[in-house]
């Protein structure tokens, strides 16, 4: 996000996709009027509590969405090249190629009727030049890249014999086959047990400094945030917040959901100072007026109960959509 003198790799402006039930009668907003820039190398994190529309927003720009999604508006541009233009074959060889995903039940995206040499295999037949026996070599490669220990055994298991932090790390060489230019990390270490987390952490920071690869990690862990990440965008009710440097927000929140998150954390702070955040998040298919964080905000006034807030930028690097910032 700091590399202001390139052009940046992925450009998402005005982004909105819904869901809709019941014959179209309840639309569901669940990313609503999103814009954001990644360049290359950026480690970027998406927060907010669940359903604020992380993981909806990252399946749009893969353009995978479950049944009864639609992208209703906006751009989704990649390597100057808008993906919402694009043909679903045309995705199919971005997807996973050059845009790759993580995500956070390793068992549900590995198929257990097939060894982890099939899995990777298939990857890699589909998208690159390798053949026959170098494929095998490949993946023994891309195995000792995860570390995963003694890889010719290993790959010629099936997931259930594999530990949880091992099939994530296989999920990861999967991701990391064909070399891409993003990958997407969805809650990818909520499944793991802490001392795993953090090796598996190490190993994505590994990956990223090695290959330069843009990161866009969606996570509710702060402790996570401050570990992996140098840019944040906060998510609520559908709609980007707040943006800004990982340390300028930690320090310095200028949006009051923002605060309420970084207070109400299990993973960073001191923990007798904890608070829970007030109220519950909206419906998105029935959203306050004005300010949808206004029913739960301790700084609420009339306008943010009337009109609906504009993004605003406070310094050279941090927006924030709030008729109210945090300034002291």
């Amino acid at each position: 996000m700091m590399k202001v003198t390139k052009e940046p790799l992925l450009r998402v402006i005005n982004l909105s996709t819904y869901f809709s039930s019941f014959g179209g009668k309840r639309i569901v907003k669940a990313v609503d009027g999103v814009s954001f820039e990644a360049y290359e190398g950026d480690k970027i994190a998406i927060i907010g509590e669940s359903g604020c529309g992380k993981s909806t927003l990252c399946l749009s720009i893969l353009r995978v969405l479950p049944s009864g999604a639609k992208i209703v508006n906006g751009k989704i541009i990649f390597e100057g090249e808008n993906l919402l233009e694009k043909s679903q074959k045309e995705m199919t060889q971005i997807r996973g190629k050059k845009i790759a995903m993580i995500l956070q039940d390793s068992m549900a995206s590995l198929d257990p009727v097939f060894t982890i040499r099939d899995q990777i295999g298939e990857t890699i037949r589909y998208h690159s030049p390798i053949k026959g026996i170098n494929i095998e070599d490949e993946i023994e490669k891309l195995l000792l890249s995860v570390h995963i220990p003694d890889p010719k055994r290993r790959m010629k298991q099936y997931p259930h014999e594999l530990s949880g932090g091992m099939r994530q790390r296989v999920s990861g060489a999967i991701a990391l086959s064909c070399q891409p230019r993003i990958l997407i990390a969805d809650e990818a270490t909520t499944n793991l047990d802490v001392t795993i987390q953090l090796q598996y952490l190490n190993l994505i920071k590994e990956i990223q400094k090695s290959t330069n690869l843009t990161l866009l990690f969606i996570t509710h862990n702060l402790g996570i945030v401050a570990e992996l990440c140098e840019y944040v965008i906060v998510m609520y009710a559908g709609k980007i917040v707040e943006r800004s440097p990982m340390v300028d927000l930690f320090s310095t929140p200028f949006h009051p959901y923002t605060k309420a998150l970084l207070n109400s954390s299990f993973e960073i702070g001191d923990l007798s100072r904890r608070t829970p955040i007030w109220g519950e998040p909206p419906d998105l298919a029935n959203l306050p007026t004005g300010c949808s964080f206004h029913p739960r905000c301790s700084n609420v006034d009339k306008r943010c109960k009337i009109e609906e807030p504009i993004e605003i930028q406070l310094n050279k690097n941090r927006w924030v959509k709030c008729w109210k910032p945090l300034m002291d």
